[in-house]
């Protein structure tokens, strides 16, 4: 007796439209918290998606019927982007913000546009941050091949530019047809809600395809929700890691940003306060402890603390709490001297918790602070060591104050950046959000910047990205309306990427901008000449009778600029301007620039720490000669750790 299957109920929509719906449907959940997974969806429309995904984002915010009745959920605002780039760093900026656990999708038009957001998938790659990526691609008919911007091999007429986000994304898929979708979009919701693998997902729309139409399932569009596993460590390994840490004699945490993600930072600071072990903090962990805790060393490696590398190249166990151990945390491998030094990896990446041979604890990060603080219950450090650890602290502030009030202003008539950070320390909130990314600020903010609360500190520094730090801080704002966002810049990453203040301006996202005007990369300029090579190329100059960049400074007005894209601007000369400036930007309701002269030369404080530049092994230079020696030298502190 044959039974006659009862046919599936469907919808018939665009394939475009149909991603649009998918997207409106989807949410997250951890620990009972349940969110709408896309916050947004940011986007530049062109010959290639604006009539497929920029169509269906158009019947999205009209709510048209497509005669089944169906309702979104939640409504997936559009957002129009100026630069690809940007679009996808404000997605970062925004997911970061939230945890992992809401992100926002970018759509771009076949070609350049779709090639403009490689760097942001990098960046999302490498940061471990999810964000879905929509490039439109080619036909796949090829009914009109080769159409405007098609990359034409003669190997294969599958291959399109979009491959270029294969090495780049987590997750990488071509809808060649309608059938291929649904696999595809839950393809993309499993790696962008699974903390160990995030990243960037693509998904590539040949733009003859989003305009096709196909009888969908409906139980495609319905709510579905993704839960976020917190994984739990192991009872024998966290036995093997207490039996490590109670033979310490000098153990440290080095703190990075799945502590934060994880929503761990109290289980940290209840697991420090009962061990007495001190915490070192990386780039994207910096926050985890508030800077004044008596057992915060704050920034460690390359870019830390005297008192951070000083612990650190005599710990016998490191206990790595959601780190990937860059180099910069490292100080390129050469931060941790003791030649018994063992490690403790606990992350929730299996590609991060094997690393310098470390008892790898794969686990959520606060699931194994909790589990590991009860298993040393009775365990602690000397008093000793703690009281060291709250010298170190105190003596390092110290030197943090003399820094952001030195004076210098006064004596030289142009800021030093230090001060530029003190006076901002002095008016931020406590909740406000700090922004940064590249050049020689995010190495200033490390290890000057008193961080108060876990999510104030957000500088990317995975892929350390010029440009990243405008439209990033516009996704944080996004994200936590709720709080300040200062975006600190210097003039070299202003100039990647200024046109994202346009979109504050749209959206009226308030977002604060201090721009410092040095007129060069202090920060390669700095690094080049430790290097030997005399800051070559580092100062934005006019070209010379010489023919060298060597003449005046270029008569660039920056703030005129950001005032000819909608924001506000205020000018700043005198450390007291400054902070006059800043407390009437945080009063506004507007978006606001802070323009500040600062001098191109300004030191931060040294903390000890090396990074791993080479330098020339021969050279007739006697700078580059005289460098190469100091380089060998740190070379011979450095440790393979495997």
């Amino acid at each position: 007796m044959s039974v006659t299957p009862t046919p599936r109920e469907t919808v018939r929509l665009t394939v475009a439209q149909a991603v649009v719906r998918f997207l409106a449907a989807q949410f997250s959940e951890r620990d009972g918290e349940r969110r709408q997974f896309f916050g947004g969806v940011f986007g530049i429309f062109g010959h290639g998606n604006v009539a497929g995904v920029g169509q269906a984002l158009l019947e999205a915010e009209l709510a048209v019927d497509a005669g089944d009745g169906w309702k979104p959920p939640a409504h997936v605002p559009y957002v129009t982007g100026r630069n690809e780039q940007a679009m996808v760093h404000a997605a970062v900026g925004y997911a970061r913000q939230q945890d992992r656990l809401q992100t926002l999708a970018v759509t771009a038009s076949v070609g350049p546009g779709a090639t403009n957001m490689l760097t942001g998938a990098a960046l999302a790659t490498i940061n471990r941050l999810p964000v879905l990526l929509l490039p439109s691609d080619v036909f796949a008919t090829r009914v009109s091949s080769p159409v405007l911007q098609e990359l034409e091999l003669p190997s294969g007429y599958d291959v399109s530019v979009n491959d270029a986000f294969r090495p780049l994304s987590r997750f990488f898929d071509r809808v060649w047809r309608p059938e291929q979708l649904p696999a595809a979009l839950l393809g993309a919701m499993r790696v962008l809600t699974d903390p160990a693998e995030t990243g960037a997902a693509t998904i590539a729309l040949p733009q003859d395809v989003q305009a096709e139409a196909f009888d969908w399932p409906v139980e495609l569009f319905r709510e579905r929700t993704w839960h976020v596993a917190r994984p739990v460590p192991e009872t024998a390994l966290l036995a093997r890691a207490a039996d490590l840490v109670r033979g310490a004699r000098t153990p440290l945490v080095v703190a990075g940003g799945g502590v934060t993600y994880s929503g761990a930072t109290d289980a940290l600071r209840a697991f420090a306060e009962a061990t007495g072990i001190p915490v070192a903090q990386s780039q994207a962990g910096k926050g985890t402890l508030p800077y004044d805790h008596p057992l915060c060393l704050g920034a460690i490696g390359a870019t830390g603390t005297t008192g951070a590398n000083e612990i650190a190249a005599e710990a016998d166990l490191v206990i790595g709490i959601g780190t990937r151990y860059s180099d910069f945390t490292t100080a390129s491998r050469s931060a941790f001297q003791n030649p018994g030094v063992r490690f403790v990896n606990i992350n929730v990446a299996s590609l991060d918790a094997v690393k310098h041979a470390g008892l790898a604890v794969q686990a959520d990060a606060r699931e194994a602070l909790v589990a590991l603080t009860a298993a040393l219950q009775g365990f602690s450090v000397p008093d000793a060591y703690r009281e060291r650890t709250a010298r170190l602290n105190a003596e390092w502030d110290a030197v943090v104050e003399g820094f952001y009030r030195s004076g210098i202003g006064e004596r030289t008539g142009v800021l030093a950046q230090a001060e530029v950070l003190g006076a901002l320390d002095e008016v931020a909130g406590p909740r406000d959000v700090v922004v940064c990314a590249a050049g020689s600020l995010p190495g200033d903010l490390h290890c000057m910047w008193r961080a108060r609360d876990p999510k104030g500190y957000h500088v990317e520094y995975g892929y350390s990205c010029m440009g990243y730090e405008i439209p990033g801080g516009i996704g944080v704002k996004m994200a936590a309306p709720d709080r300040d966002v200062f975006i600190t810049v210097g003039d070299g990453s202003y100039l990647m990427m200024p046109t994202e203040l346009v979109t504050a301006v749209q959206e009226d996202v308030k977002v604060i901008v201090v721009l410092l005007q040095n007129h060069g990369f202090a920060s390669i300029g700095a690094l080049s000449e430790s290097l030997g090579s005399q800051r070559y190329g580092t100062r934005y100059r006019r070209r010379s009778a010489s023919g060298r960049l060597d003449g005046d400074k270029l008569p660039v007005d920056l703030a005129a600029n950001a005032e000819s894209l909608g924001v506000r601007v205020l000018r700043a000369g005198t450390r007291e301007e400054l902070v006059e400036a800043l407390r009437d930007a945080k009063a506004s309701t507007e978006s606001t620039l802070v323009h500040v002269e600062t001098d191109l030369h300004s030191e931060a404080p040294d903390g000890g720490g090396w990074w791993d530049v080479p330098v020339s092994e021969v050279s007739h230079v006697d700078s580059t000669r005289t460098a190469r020696v100091a380089y060998e030298a740190h070379k011979a502190r450095q440790r393979p750790l495997v």
